[in-house]
């Protein structure tokens, strides 16, 4: 299976270039699948460049995970994640998946400084 970098998705979401984003639909229409580092990338350039709000990160996620084309790596464990951002947006989502990520492959407690995610099952200040 194919897979698409930050930029591809980027495209699929915000959709301002019409010419990328014709592109962008071509190359996933047999199928792509997204990792959790592009989603995470993706979903730091809508937060910074796009200055979405956290709703519409988490309904961009939710489409994502819904898209026909796309298979995103661990969907449950990012289903799991946008779950909780949308509870905790303060977070962000990108802690958010580490958690979840952490959570599944059994590697908890997570270990952080950050005292804002410490308050999160799984998490643990340092």
């Amino acid at each position: 299976m194919r897979a698409v970098d930050t930029n591809v998705l980027i495209r699929l979401l915000v959709r301002d270039d019409i010419k990328q984003v014709q592109a962008a639909e071509k190359f996933i229409a047999p199928g792509a699948w997204v990792s959790h580092l592009v989603l995470a990338e993706a979903m730091w350039v809508l937060d910074a460049v796009y200055e979405r709000t956290p709703e519409q990160i988490a309904t961009a996620i939710d489409m994502l995970l819904s898209h026909k084309n796309l298979t995103i790596h661990d969907a449950e464990v990012v289903g799991a994640a946008v779950a909780y951002f949308r509870r905790r947006p303060t977070l962000g989502f990108s802690d958010c998946l580490v958690v979840e990520i952490a959570r599944k492959a059994g590697h908890v407690p997570l270990g952080t400084f950050d005292r804002n995610l410490a308050k999160t099952a799984g998490a643990t200040l340092l």
